[in-house]
């Protein structure tokens, strides 16, 4: 059987509390142990004396009979001189993209390369687009007269006698662009 010194949760949602616990290393988490040896209150202040409590003798007791301490509770346990402080470890790889995330990077860097030889089909379609500009252009040169007559009219209606004066010669311009139009229609 291997022993382990470690945290067990208690407490209620969102306001944890911690027991320190020795256990079997094959039971649950917050499942059986074999004795309570300490508590930690994460919600307390760092310099608060009631964050940790250790039975230290009880902790020592079981250390010596091959108990194990977990990461966090060695840390502990280093604070309180039980034993020496453990060093921090270094996880260089924990920092570094994952499989996918490489992939992805290496995909990016790629599309990065590739423009180059694409900038002369760029060009292509960029010699091509002003000629479709200029399509376009026609096309609501045509139908902006159209689209303002309304436009013009509308307000017109609706506007007091006093600004009708202001808007009566752009008024005078639509029907004489309109009066083609009919006369297309007619034909």
């Amino acid at each position: 059987m291997a022993l382990k010194i470690r945290l067990s949760r208690a407490g209620s949602k969102k306001r944890p509390v911690y027991r320190v616990v020795i256990a079997d290393s094959r039971s649950p988490r917050d499942g059986r142990f074999i004795e309570k040896v300490g508590l930690y209150n994460p919600l307390l202040q760092k310099d608060n004396k009631d964050r940790i409590q250790l039975n230290l003798e009880s902790i020592k007791e079981w250390i010596s009979k091959g108990a194990k301490p977990t990461d966090k509770v060695a840390r502990f346990l280093g604070e309180a001189g039980v034993i020496p402080i453990p060093a921090q470890g270094n996880n260089p790889k924990k920092a570094q993209p994952k499989k996918k995330a490489q992939e992805r990077l290496a995909a990016a860097e790629e599309a990065k390369n590739q423009p180059t030889p694409e900038a002369p089909a760029e060009e292509t379609p960029a010699e091509e687009a002003p000629a479709a500009e200029a399509k376009t252009d026609e096309a609501p040169a045509e139908e902006t007269p159209a689209e303002e007559t309304p436009a013009k009219e509308t307000p017109t209606e609706e506007t007091p006698a006093e600004e009708t004066p202001a808007e009566e010669p752009p008024a005078e311009e639509t029907p004489a662009e309109e009066a083609p139009a009919e006369e297309e229609k007619k034909d």
